[in-house]
């Protein structure tokens, strides 16, 4: 596909509309999220931030099937709009997503984004890398927060601790982690799981 938008001044980008991202195609394999209106390739992440993540998604998974909640856990195939700046033209992937059942049987005939007519999802995990250290802890936190998401992981293999954000009145409050103290998370209160469990690689 084509994207042929107006630029306003020399050296302004132009930008990428929702629906254009959503049927954007470059012809390889590479992931975009799309920021401000603006297509970002996401980079491969290392050996060590792909095994984080398949811990995590494990570990969420086993204790949604424990639970028998009505929820799907998916790592890295759901995109997720969130309102940026001045336009509602914002798709973050998170390395994790948690979401209501129903919904992902919604998006089983369209494009894998939670869109805003569809509820916010349960969870969003990031891992971090240290490339994009600063996007997860800082750009995210405020989209993410802006989205209603109740709650958002940050898991940083580079200082081993967990970071669990809980949406309050549109901002999150944040607790810290470590070694072999419980994540409390609202989302899963019965999850026995500690950072040492998933570093320990």
């Amino acid at each position: 596909m084509t994207i042929a938008i107006a630029k306003t001044t020399k050296n302004a980008k132009p930008r990428v509309t929702f629906a254009d991202y959503l049927t954007y195609s470059d012809g390889s394999d590479t992931k975009y999220e799309l920021v401000d209106g603006e297509l970002i390739a996401m980079s491969l992440g290392t050996g060590l931030h792909g095994e984080t993540i398949d811990r995590v998604y494990k570990e969420i998974n086993v204790e949604i099937s424990r639970t028998a909640q009505p929820w799907i856990v998916r790592q890295g195939q759901i995109g997720v709009r969130c309102p940026r700046g001045i336009g509602l033209d914002t798709v973050r992937i998170p390395d994790v997503v948690v979401m209501e059942g129903n919904d992902w049987q919604a998006l089983q005939e369209r494009e894998a984004v939670i869109d805003f007519d569809l509820s916010a999802p349960l969870l969003v995990i990031e891992v971090i890398s240290p490339s994009i250290k600063n996007i997860d802890y800082r750009a995210k936190r405020t989209e993410y927060a802006a989205r209603d998401i109740p709650e958002y992981w940050i898991v940083d293999p580079l200082e081993a601790k967990v970071s669990v954000l809980i949406n309050s009145d549109g901002w999150y409050d944040v607790t810290e982690f470590y070694g072999d103290e419980l994540i409390i998370s609202p989302t899963f209160p019965e999850l026995k799981l500690t950072p040492r469990t998933i570093f320990s690689i």
